[in-house]
């Protein structure tokens, strides 16, 4: 008989940052970078983005907890963006999901959706009019559920590709 765990998702506390940030270089473990490419600061990059981003970003995490023990998390934060905004907030308020996370025994429960939810809830309440993320291919079917779709997003890899103009 399966017994069905109660979930919690909650806002995250400052004092659960180092937290976050494991679950951040866990998610880019999980879907396959080598640790040779993940800068051996990875924790103290993290804490220092995490700080200037709720200074600057109305910046927020989640945590999923079962049993008192956090299982997961997610964060978001004001999409700063890649050029200047001139457009007025009403029409452009981007938020962005980063660090959806859930330990490998928790998965496929919906704890992912939750948190995902909890993080596109907080972007609204701070008025936000569209959200973005990059998912993996794990997470992309949740996304969707949620209503994400795919973008216009491009990209071109340059790391051990020709590129012929």
């Amino acid at each position: 008989m399966l017994i069905k765990q109660q979930i919690t998702i909650r806002e995250a506390t400052p004092q659960e940052d180092s937290l976050i940030a494991k679950h951040f270089y866990y998610m880019w473990r999980d879907i396959g970078v080598s640790d040779d490419a993940i800068n051996p600061n990875w924790l103290e990059i993290t804490l220092q983005y995490i700080e200037q981003a709720r200074r600057d970003l109305f910046y927020k995490a989640f945590v999923a907890e079962v049993d008192g023990a956090v299982v997961g998390s997610a964060s978001c934060q004001l999409y700063s963006g890649l050029y200047p905004n001139i457009l007025m907030p009403q029409y452009r308020k981007y938020g962005y999901i980063w660090g959806v996370y859930v330990e490998l025994s928790y998965r496929r429960q919906g704890i992912a959706k939750q948190l995902t939810s909890a993080t596109v809830n907080h972007l609204k309440e701070i008025g936000c009019t569209r959200v973005r993320l990059d998912a993996s291919a794990m997470g992309q079917p949740v996304y969707e559920s949620l209503g994400f779709c795919s973008g216009n997003a491009m990209q071109l890899d340059l790391i051990d590709t020709a590129f012929i103009p």
